[in-house]
């Protein structure tokens, strides 16, 4: 069990010391357990509506990050390998009984690793727009993200993530330094394919039909977990024997498509 500091900030939410990072979170609801993790450059409140949707059933555990939202940044690179220890260590940290993991594009790569890296940890994973290998990206946005580094912090004054970051960040000053690391983590060449294969936990994989890769890729996604590769069948014995599951949420993008209520009603069917 990690060594425990548990503070109120700012009325709402609690911090909680563990895997070498002061981790925030705030928990909505009750019921079965489940933890949401934010994309880049944003944090839990980000996901807007979906949130109490979700707490309407679940006891929703809303993490900020490294170096985002109410977490400060720590020494050591934004990378979701090192990010998914923090969750394991909060799941031990908190008494959980294998929560549910739901994770949003950067979330999604920590939640992928939190599942396959801690599987008797995790009941079920939801990973939202969430991509195997860069070069599945669209040529375009691979050069967008490659501009992201300090120098962009003056260009970004005028956006949510920026206004986000200077309401609630420990140190508002740092964001030029989180920019910087989250250029240099997209700059890194991955591939999570063996990953995938080896989940063990019923997962579903979830995308906007107009996302940052084509569908066609996180339907790739799905065939490493048995499906899409034959018929249904008429009582569903063809679907993946895992009790895996693709959706790909229409009139959607990348970048909206973590605050919409189609997700949240795809996760609770999914997780219900």
């Amino acid at each position: 069990m990690a060594s425990e500091r548990t503070t109120q900030a700012k009325g709402i939410g609690k911090y909680a010391e563990v895997n070498g990072i002061n981790l925030y979170y705030e928990t909505h609801g009750s019921g079965r357990p489940l933890i949401l993790l934010h994309g880049g450059l944003m944090s839990g409140e980000t996901f807007g509506p979906v949130l109490p949707l979700l707490a309407e059933r679940h006891q929703v555990i809303a993490v900020d990050l490294q170096g985002h939202g109410r977490t400060a940044d720590i020494d050591r690179p934004i990378d979701v390998r090192l990010m998914a220890g923090d969750i394991a260590a909060l799941i031990d940290h908190l008494g959980l009984t294998t929560p549910d993991v739901v994770g949003y594009s950067l979330g999604g790569g920590v939640a992928l690793h939190t599942a396959a890296r801690y599987p008797t940890k995790v009941r079920r994973l939801v990973m939202v727009s969430a991509n195997l290998r860069p070069d599945a990206i669209y040529p375009e946005m691979r050069l967008q993200q490659g501009q992201v580094n300090a120098a962009a912090a003056e260009f970004m004054k005028d956006t949510p993530m920026y206004q986000l970051y200077q309401r609630v960040a420990p140190r508002p000053e740092d964001f030029p330094r989180l920019l910087d690391k989250i250029g240099a983590s997209m700059s890194k060449d991955f591939d999570y394919t063996e990953e995938v294969r080896g989940l063990k936990m019923p997962t579903l994989v979830v995308a906007a039909d107009a996302d940052m890769a084509p569908p066609g890729h996180y339907v790739e996604v799905f065939k490493l977990l048995d499906g899409g590769l034959r018929d249904g069948g008429w009582m569903g014995e063809g679907r993946p024997k895992g009790g895996h599951a693709l959706a790909i949420l229409p009139g959607l993008t990348h970048y909206n498509i973590g605050n919409s209520p189609l997700l949240a009603a795809a996760t609770l069917a999914f997780l219900e």
